[in-house]
């Protein structure tokens, strides 16, 4: 069972612990994004190998940039995702040879590809997907739907902001 030491995130007091000047919010989250984090890299796993035993973990994300924003150049999936080009050129060839993705010649620039999904690496993924989404509806049965739209949309502002703070990102993953 998951332990919180014993610090309710909803707790909002401003209060430190042990005295030495943390807020018990901030460590509450700091321990609920740790456990979150360790089970959504488990899970991505989990998730990649239904897509196809021999995929990456890693990949699963692609795929969903993939399905969710269309065909994509190389270079537009490694700074989204934050990777350097070697790295992004490395899991693109290990996909495409699975038979999930194809690169075409982008037809605005001859010089470069668009990465899509194939037939069956949509299909595939889409699965998945379903599946993933009806076991976040049987996991979350007790909570109000309210309660789910306020999670999705925290998480939202989270990300958002993350993302804010940090635009040298895909500066640094194309220098990689």
């Amino acid at each position: 069972m998951h332990n919180n030491g014993g610090l309710s995130p909803g707790r909002g007091d401003g209060g430190t612990a042990g005295g030495i000047g943390v807020d018990h919010a901030f460590l509450a989250l700091e321990r609920e994004l740790a456990v979150f984090l360790r089970r959504a890299r488990a899970a991505s796993g989990e998730l990649a190998r239904e897509v196809h035993p021999e995929l990456e973990s890693a990949a699963y994300g692609l795929l969903m940039r993939l399905e969710d924003a269309g065909p994509q150049r190389a270079t537009d999936l490694a700074a989204f995702v934050g990777v350097g080009k070697a790295t992004m050129s490395r899991q693109l060839r290990a996909i495409e040879g699975l038979g999930l993705v194809t690169r075409t010649p982008d037809p605005a620039d001859g010089r470069a590809f668009l990465v899509e999904l194939t037939e069956e690496g949509r299909s595939r993924f889409r699965a998945v997907r379903v599946a993933r989404r009806a076991r976040y509806a049987r996991r979350l049965a007790a909570w109000e739907r309210s309660e789910v739209a306020e999670l999705a949309r925290l998480l939202h502002r989270l990300n958002a902001e993350q993302e804010a703070d940090d635009p040298g990102q895909a500066a640094r993953a194309a220098q990689e």
